[in-house]
């Protein structure tokens, strides 16, 4: 499939302006993610076969490989049923919103194919947690379905900062049943004053608040704990990353997603003046970077999603062996074509072999 995207679909792909070719591809998926039988079909081909799958337990979880599908592709869960056909191991959707929202004017999507990147300033343009959990509750639920499902929930961009915690437990307590895990997006530089909320004051109460809703929720009859992570931004230092690190410990989250897209312009992207998030290529050296302080710091007990910069699998590599438990993809597939993932998924795999 790789030759053929690389030949006939990327070249149509990239003709298109970028948001447009994002919505014809969640057409395509969702058209996928309707018909089981054809999903079936091909999970079977992209999945690794029995002597080289390596299930990776974390968070109370099971992942079937370590590789997953980064919030912002799905905003809407329309299509992650599809994620496991195409090799993925995890599927993250989202961003949600308690309110919806419309995101930032267009256009907000910027490729730089050289670069293997792309810039962004989507702003969480979604239909609101309400639409999302009926869109959820029609499909297989927690432990039903052939690969976890996380929920990456951020604030809605007309609510004050003030107002914050309440809008993100308005999101949880709309989507928690939903979720495998859960994440709070506290990172992205496309909704102003978002990352703020990574301040320590601020973080502590939104953790806080969460984890105590966290507690209520699994002492309901039937229900069960959701596993809770936090989204970090690349732009904090280390100082900053230790003021996070306390914040998860003292308030019991079970893990940690780094990192988010940068609004760093590092080396060819110093005269590049679009506003929005960095991803791709050019993310990959700092993302990973932190991801090594984290797991240092924690002496590796802390679980970590690592995302940034994977366009191959010697990237992802990187990020496992600078402490990832798991790792996510995007701005890779937009280059890397639709089955990236069963591709960086199998070099985990031999690369998990060599190492024992």
């Amino acid at each position: 499939m790789e030759p053929l995207y690389d030949k006939w679909l990327k070249p149509a792909f990239f003709r298109l302006d970028p948001e447009r070719a994002h919505e014809l591809a969640i057409t395509a998926l969702a058209l996928l993610s309707s018909a089981p039988p054809l999903c079936r079909i091909l999970e079977a081909c992209t999945r690794l076969s029995p002597s080289k799958a390596r299930p990776i337990e974390a968070f109370g979880l099971s992942f079937p490989n370590a590789v997953g599908l980064a919030a912002g592709f799905d905003k809407n869960a329309k299509v992650w049923p599809a994620a496991a056909a195409l090799g993925f191991g995890h599927v993250e959707i989202g961003t949600v919103t308690a309110r919806p929202q419309p995101g930032n004017p267009r256009p907000r999507i910027f490729r730089y194919p050289a670069q293997r990147a792309v810039i962004n300033r989507l702003g969480f343009n979604n239909d609101g947690a309400t639409a999302v959990a009926a869109r959820l509750s029609r499909r297989a639920g927690p432990g039903r379905r052939r690969i976890p499902l996380g929920v990456n929930i951020g604030k809605s961009k007309a609510v004050d900062l003030d107002q914050a915690v309440q809008d993100y437990l308005a999101s949880y307590m709309r989507l928690a049943d939903w979720a495998d895990y859960l994440v709070v997006n506290v990172s992205s530089p496309n909704t102003p004053g978002l990352r703020e909320l990574q301040d320590e004051d601020r973080l502590r109460e939104l953790l806080g608040a969460l984890a105590a809703e966290s507690r209520t929720h699994a002492s309901l009859p039937g229900r069960s704990r959701v596993p809770m992570l936090l989204k970090i931004s690349p732009d904090l230092d280390f100082r900053q990353i230790d003021v996070v690190l306390q914040a998860i410990s003292d308030f019991g989250f079970d893990g940690i997603v780094a990192t988010n897209t940068t609004t760093a312009r590092p080396g060819l992207f110093s005269g590049v003046d679009e506003i929005g998030g960095l991803s791709g290529a050019p993310l990959n050296r700092r993302s990973t970077e932190i991801i090594s302080y984290i797991a240092r710091s924690t002496a590796g007990r802390l679980p970590i999603i690592g995302s940034g910069g994977i366009t191959d699998p010697a990237s992802a590599g990187e990020k496992m062996d600078a402490g990832a438990t798991l790792v996510q993809i995007y701005t890779g597939m937009i280059y890397g074509g639709p089955f990236f993932a069963r591709e960086v998924a199998r070099a985990l795999s031999d690369r998990q072999a060599l190492l024992k």
